[in-house]
C-alpha cells in the first residue's frame, strides 16, 4: 500500500466520515500504522546522529556543512587516516569500501556524501537544501550531476591529488594535457553565476555545498610548492575567476563554514 507521508489521523478519520471521500479512504493507510509511522518520525529526529569524518576529505566537508546549516546536533568522530581509524574492523563493517563521511542515524547506517545530503533533507526539511519545488530541485541535481560528472574528475584527480600526495612531477604531462579541460569546466561555471550569488535559486542549496570543498581544494593545492612549477592559471582567483571568487568569499563568510574548515589545514599542515 502507498501512501503519502504523513497523513494525519484527523484526516484519515475526515475522509472515514465524508460521503466524497469513499474512493480516498481506500488509498488512507490504518490509523494504528499512521500512529506507528509518526512515533518512528520523532524517534528518528530524537536519535542520536553520527558522523565518521577525515580532515581535508572534500565529501566530508560537504557533509558538515549541511548539518551546521541545518542546525541539526550530531556526534562528531573525526578519524586519523594516518592511524588508519577508517581501516578497522567496526567502520569496515559500515562502510567497506573505507570511506568518509559515514553516518549513523539511530540504527540506520549511510554512506557517499550526495546521498547523505539527500537523506538530511528529508529527515530535517529546514533549511531545505534541495529545492523548494520540483523546478529547483531539478535544477539543483542537475548541477551536482554535472559538477561530478565533468569538472570534478578533472580537478581532483588530475591537479588536486597528484600536488598533494608528491606525484605532481611524475605526473607533469598528463596534469598539464587536462588543464585546458580544466579552465574550460571553470569558466563554464564562471558564467553561471554571472549575477547570482548561489549556483541555483537565491539561497546556498547542494549545489553549491557539493562544489564548494572540492574548488577549495583546488585553490589550496595551487599554493603548494609541488604546484609553483607549473603555468596552473587561477591565481589570483579575484582576477581569473571573480565570479567565482565572490561565490567562494561568500561562503567562506558563513559561520557554518568557518566552523567546519579542515583543522589540519587551520594548522597549516
Amino acid at each position: 500500500m502507498q501512501f503519502s507521508w504523513p497523513i494525519e489521523a484527523s484526516t484519515a478519520q475526515g475522509l472515514l466520515s465524508s460521503s466524497s471521500g469513499a474512493a480516498a479512504v481506500e488509498s488512507a493507510p490504518p490509523i494504528g500504522r499512521l500512529d506507528a509511522f509518526r512515533r518512528r518520525r520523532e524517534d528518528w529526529a530524537m536519535s542520536t546522529l553520527e558522523v565518521y569524518w577525515g580532515s581535508g576529505s572534500q565529501p566530508s566537508w560537504r557533509v558538515l556543512l549541511a548539518l551546521e546549516l541545518k542546525r541539526i546536533p550530531y556526534e562528531s568522530h573525526l578519524l586519523s587516516f594516518s592511524a588508519g581509524e577508517h581501516k578497522t574492523p567496526a567502520f569496515t563493517a559500515m562502510n567497506p569500501r573505507h570511506k568518509v563521511p559515514v553516518i549513523k542515524h539511530g540504527d540506520f547506517v549511510l554512506f557517499e556524501s550526495v546521498a547523505i545530503l539527500a537523506y538530511l533533507d528529508r529527515c530535517f526539511p529546514e533549511v531545505p537544501l534541495l529545492g523548494r519545488d520540483a523546478q529547483e530541485s531539478g535544477l539543483i541535481w542537475r548541477s551536482i550531476s554535472e559538477f561530478q560528472s565533468y569538472l570534478e574528475p578533472v580537478m581532483i584527480d588530475h591537479v588536486v591529488r597528484p600536488i598533494f600526495f608528491g606525484k605532481a612531477e611524475e605526473r607533469r604531462a598528463d596534469l598539464e594535457a587536462h588543464l585546458p579541460k580544466l579552465h574550460a569546466e571553470l569558466q563554464l561555471w564562471e558564467q553561471a553565476l554571472v549575477g547570482r550569488s548561489w549556483i541555483v535559486g537565491n539561497s546556498i542549496s547542494a549545489a553549491d555545498i557539493v562544489m564548494f570543498p572540492s574548488l577549495m581544494s583546488l585553490l589550496r593545492a595551487a599554493t603548494r610548492p609541488a604546484a609553483q612549477t607549473f603555468q596552473l592559471g587561477l591565481l589570483p582567483l579575484e582576477s581569473t575567476y571573480p565570479n567565482l571568487a565572490a561565490w567562494v568569499a561568500r561562503i567562506s563568510a558563513l559561520p557554518s563554514a568557518e566552523k567546519t574548515y579542515p583543522p589540519h589545514w587551520r594548522a597549516g599542515s
